[in-house]
């Protein structure tokens, strides 16, 4: 038996990476779930895997820069299972550059805008009548330590991960009355499939320097945040709300001059350190 047992949980982004082991872990828990993913074979993939190791899972294919997909498939997990206990808000996309103010394109700017808040925003919306009706549930959003701390050239996702801690917080005030928790949590540096494979397969001199990025000295796995995403859905997170959890390994707390001294003093030390160019 497991602590969530016959509760219901949407993952939206669900297929991999922090979205796929979120899924996984709440089904290992007992929780039925609903896997959105705009990548049909790899979110029916992930729930075979689900199934494959006794739980509950179906795929939906979801892209939540639509609002009409976002009701949809609200609808569809209740249909399913009878009621909706945790909605995981995990999806992003982009479609076109990232950029600052005078580089990033208006239609770049309202995707990302679309895609993160306002489907964070409409799954609330339709979300939250069905998780008081039944005494109450658990939203969790993905935002990142780029919600806390920001970097050139990445306005639209700075911008809305920053945001979702703000509406994270909002939405905790107006809900928590409904017996509805609104949490989230900033991932540092995770290695999920598609960073494996486009980034770390082909340069792993440089893994040694994000690891020394954090106290804890390596970067994170989808698990971790899987892990964070479980406890807040649970009853051990009952009374908890409106928080930003950061799951980085210790990179924020960190005084920045002295980060920077010591990374370059091991990129010295290791000169065969390939750095990434710059973007």
């Amino acid at each position: 038996m497991g602590s969530l047992d016959n509760r219901v949980a949407i993952v939206t982004g669900g297929a991999m990476g922090i979205g796929g082991a979120s899924a996984r872990k709440l089904a290992a828990d007992g929780a039925r779930v609903l896997i959105a993913d705009v990548n049909l074979p790899a979110a029916a993939e992930n729930a075979a895997r689900i199934r494959a190791g006794g739980g509950t899972a179906e795929v939906m294919e979801v892209d939540v820069a639509r609002t009409e997909q976002i009701s949809g498939m609200i609808e569809r997990a209740v249909e399913l299972w009878g009621r909706l206990d945790f909605l995981v808000n995990n999806a992003w996309s982009s479609n076109g550059p990232d950029g600052s103010a005078l580089t990033l394109s208006e239609a770049a700017w309202d995707h990302a805008m679309s895609s993160v808040l306002k489907s964070i925003f409409l799954g609330a919306r339709y979300a939250a009548p069905y998780m008081e009706k039944q005494g109450g549930g658990a939203i969790v959003s993905i935002s990142s330590v780029h919600g806390l701390l920001v970097a050139p050239g990445k306005m639209a996702y700075e911008v809305n991960k920053a945001g979702v801690i703000a509406l994270t917080r909002q939405m905790a005030t107006d809900l928590g009355p409904l017996g509805i928790r609104v949490n989230a949590i900033c991932p540092g540096h995770i290695i999920t499939e598609r960073m494996q494979e486009r980034f770390w397969d082909h340069n792993p001199t440089l893994r040694p320097f994000f690891e020394a990025q954090y106290p804890i000295r390596r970067t994170g796995r989808p698990d971790d945040i899987a892990n964070a995403v479980r406890f807040l859905c649970s009853e051990e997170a009952s009374f908890i709300t409106g928080v930003a959890l950061p799951v980085d390994g210790g990179l924020t707390i960190q005084f920045q001059e002295d980060l920077g001294l010591s990374l370059a003093r091991l990129v010295r030390a290791h000169p065969e350190i390939a750095l990434p160019e710059e973007r």
